[in-house]
């Protein structure tokens, strides 16, 4: 069965709607569904929402708090933190055309809302600074990396160039800063194509690990310089996209990249991030075969490890 199609509904502070469907149920009000179903925001706060016009119907309308429940429908409404610290660090877009927006995402910022971030978020930013509110990121970085984020303009499209990165048809490339080759746990003939198989650990679902059995990851790994201090700067070009796949991988062979918080050791989350340790991975460069216009797509970051912008 298709998911019914999304209203066209407008941001609030650059933020999309969301949806929530509402089942068969014993709730006479829409505001009694919210606050059973959604209890994170409490129900005075939830009225409040719907008497400024920030609850709507599936037509855009705003449902007051007075509205009844209605079984089979959808209810949409805009995320909202009460106090979200700011990520001192902007984006900088690299290029946009009717398709596409690429973007340098800096180290610390989220690409999309979740948990504590939702203004402080890629996505946000860059829906409320472009005005576009069908926009939508074709693929992930994690929050800690930085560097190359794609966009989709055109809701139609978002598919077909996902699907450059589900079929692997994406040429990918990242620099890295980790321990030189010498401190890894084997001997290491540089460059190598490293295959492992990864899975998510049982006791720290943050954490993939490696493990028996068929690869299902593989990084070309190569050396590009030493810096001293016993630390080297790599080039990364993953072949697969398993979970974590750089930051576990150069784990596993004793390398961790420098400033991870998650390998080897997972460490407690930071109320406050030390901004002055990013972690050292950058998604340098993409390049793929645009599947709507059939032209070759090049993308390079303008970021630097450590901080500089070319």
């Amino acid at each position: 069965m298709s998911r019914p199609a999304r209203p066209a509904l407008p941001l609030l502070h650059g933020v999309n709607a969301s949806a929530v469907a509402c089942p068969a149920g014993p709730w006479r009000l829409i505001l009694d569904f919210l606050a059973e179903r959604l209890p994170l925001v409490a129900r005075d706060a939830w009225s409040e929402r719907m008497a400024r016009g920030e609850v709507l119907d599936e037509a855009g309308a705003a449902l007051a708090p007075a509205a009844p429940y209605r079984a089979g429908s959808r209810v949409f409404y805009y995320r909202q933190l009460a106090e979200e610290a700011v990520i001192p660090f902007e984006a900088r877009v690299l290029y946009q055309d009717a398709l596409l927006v690429v973007a340098d995402k800096p180290h610390f910022l989220p690409v999309t809302p979740k948990g504590r971030y939702v203004q402080q978020t890629l996505l946000v930013r860059l829906q409320r600074e472009l005005g576009l509110a069908s926009l939508s990121p074709v693929h992930r970085l994690d929050r800690e990396t930085a560097g190359l984020t794609l966009f989709c303009i055109q809701p139609a499209h978002r598919d077909a160039y996902q699907r450059l990165f589900r079929d692997r048809a994406v040429e990918k490339a990242y620099e890295a800063i980790a321990a030189a080759p010498e401190q890894a746990h084997r001997a290491l003939n540089l460059p190598l194509d490293y295959r492992s198989r990864l899975s998510q650990r049982a006791d720290a679902f943050m954490q993939m690990q490696e493990v028996a059995g068929e690869a299902n990851a593989e990084t070309r790994i190569s050396l590009l310089e030493r810096l001293g201090g016993g630390l080297a700067r790599y080039e990364l070009r993953p072949r697969t996209g398993a979970k974590h796949q750089l930051r576990a991988q150069m784990s596993a062979l004793g390398l961790p990249i420098v400033g991870d918080r998650i390998y080897p050791v997972l460490q407690a989350e930071q109320a406050q991030p030390d901004y002055s340790r990013p972690l050292q991975l950058l998604a340098r460069s993409l390049a793929f075969t645009d599947p709507i216009t059939g032209e070759s797509r090049r993308f390079d970051s303008a970021l630097r490890l450590g901080g500089a912008a070319a």
